[in-house]
């Protein structure tokens, strides 16, 4: 069956299209791409340290383990906010993201603090660019909701970590999509897919938002199960402010799961 005209103008090259847009959002003071400053990373190294997987809510250190010689990948987690906390706290980090500024940040601040960090600039819908095995743990932030397919991405994680290896990952659960910007009205059905459906990019286009997707838990957690990790925790977390944050609707979810050895 022959696509329509629409999906097959649009499927070209959308992480391009995303990754000029995070870096306008990131010459405009974007908040996940400001660098943490010189007197965070020295508290970091003195054990004084908390990140993020979502966008309020502490990862539990727990879920970590200790970090000293730990080889660690932050996954779309360029911006210089978390790896230079996990360098400081002794582990071994490489980033990998798709936005240049991203990249460039994390350069400035390893340099800055005097540390060494592999940065490399790829498309996480590729294969990724390692060994089988490579890492000890992988920190992936929100950023799932700007591809399309999640599956290849949690099959590419499970290769590259090592048996007993830890996945910590957040994700939007797909409520924003439902709404409209002041989050009082139901506007989209689910999926919110732009390649597909020409009023939601519309939509995207008109708030400057790059492409993005929404997922369901199937898509998120249930594609690392299939991928072959054993889920061990998992919370919620909600939207910074508006609405839903002021009801205590939960729009995010951040999970810890285990390659088993």
């Amino acid at each position: 069956m022959k696509k329509p005209e629409f999906q097959k103008e649009t499927n070209m090259n959308y992480q391009d299209l995303n990754a000029a847009t995070i870096d306008r959002w990131i010459e405009e003071g974007w908040e996940w791409g400001r660098p943490i400053d010189h007197e965070t990373y020295v508290r970091a190294a003195a054990g004084e340290w908390d990140v993020v997987l979502t966008p309020t809510k502490p990862v539990p250190h727990a879920w970590f383990g200790e970090l000293r010689g730990k080889k660690v990948l932050g996954l779309a987690s360029g911006g210089g906010q978390q790896m230079p906390v996990f360098a400081a706290l002794g582990a071994v980090c490489t980033v990998l993201d798709y936005s240049p500024k991203q990249c460039e940040t994390e350069r400035e601040v390893a340099a800055r603090e005097g540390y060494d960090i592999r940065v490399i600039r790829a498309d996480m819908t590729k294969p990724f660019p390692f060994a089988d095995g490579a890492f000890d743990l992988i920190f992936h932030p929100v950023s799932n909701n700007y591809i399309r397919e999640t599956e290849p991405v949690f099959r590419e994680c499970f290769r590259v970590l090592r048996g007993g290896g830890v996945l910590l990952g957040g994700f939007e659960n797909g409520t924003n999509y439902l709404v409209n910007e002041d989050e009082t009205t139901i506007v989209n059905h689910l999926p919110f897919d732009p390649l597909v459906y020409p009023e939601q990019r519309a939509q995207l286009e008109a708030g400057d938002y790059g492409m993005q997707f929404s997922h369901t838990m199937e898509d998120q957690i249930g594609a690392q199960l299939r991928a072959g990790f054993l889920l061990t925790d998992l919370y919620e977390d909600y939207n910074s402010e508006g609405r839903f944050r002021e009801l205590n609707i939960p729009t995010y979810v951040a999970t810890r799961a285990v390659k088993p050895i």
